[in-house]
């Protein structure tokens, strides 16, 4: 792979996650210089304009990037499409894979339960993920799949106009804000996202909390902050 093209901030997060930087070869295997924005600029520009029907189209469609070769489908986010709250996820593991909906596995119940007791049900909030596709085995995303996804994760907030963003997990955390500060550093105040300002709260996935319950009580204090902001 050739570092060179990716950008400082993508480098960065290749450092942290121990992945290799995506980039599309050439016939002859060399890097295609600015390959990677082709299919993103193309991306937004089709999903500019249209509906929430036309968009989760357009996502099913997509095959910009390799992982659409290795999941089952993709899966395009779940929910109210017109609530206050959008939670951000990192990826679809193999149970949404399967089942087409994020969240739906052990880690999905918790997060139930964490947005029960902040006074948000499931079926009150829009839940969707960095990546559409389940990655290989489960493995981190590579950046040039993330740069290849966020244009739908942009074109979902452009239409649902949250009036908070919750993200779970660093690596959802790293990718949305553009950052590789650990989330444990992140927590604790409130970010802004987009030329609105959508107040963001990034808190624990899930998942590390299933394993480590013993930090479901700071995962509870981000539920608060994010109530906070939103004047509840």
């Amino acid at each position: 792979m050739n570092p060179e093209q990716a950008s400082a901030w993508q480098q960065a997060v290749l450092q942290e996650l121990g992945v290799e930087v995506w980039v599309r070869r050439s016939a002859g295997g060399e890097a295609a210089p600015g390959a990677a924005a082709e299919p993103v600029a193309r991306i937004s520009a089709d999903i500019e304009s249209g509906d929430w029907s036309a968009l989760n189209q357009k996502i099913q469609a997509c095959t910009a990037c390799e992982l659409h070769q290795s999941c089952t489908q993709a899966v395009c986010g779940v929910g109210d499409e017109q609530a206050d709250w959008l939670v951000i996820g990192e990826a679809p593991g193999a149970d949404e894979d399967r089942q087409g909906e994020p969240f739906v596995g052990r880690a999905g119940q918790l997060l139930n339960e964490m947005l029960r007791a902040a006074g948000r049900p499931r079926e009150l909030v829009y839940i969707a993920n960095i990546l559409k596709c389940r990655p290989p085995n489960n493995r981190d995303p590579k950046p040039g799949e993330v740069e290849c996804c966020m244009p739908f994760l942009e074109r979902q907030i452009s239409l649902l106009q949250p009036k908070l963003i919750l993200v779970v997990g660093r690596i959802a955390a790293q990718n949305l804000l553009q950052t590789d500060t650990p989330i444990g550093k992140m927590r604790g105040r409130v970010y802004s996202y987009g030329d609105s300002g959508i107040p963001v709260v990034v808190t624990y996935h899930p998942a590390y909390l299933l394993r480590s319950p013993g930090q479901k009580r700071k995962a509870w204090e981000d539920l608060q902050l994010a109530m906070n902001a939103t004047g509840e």
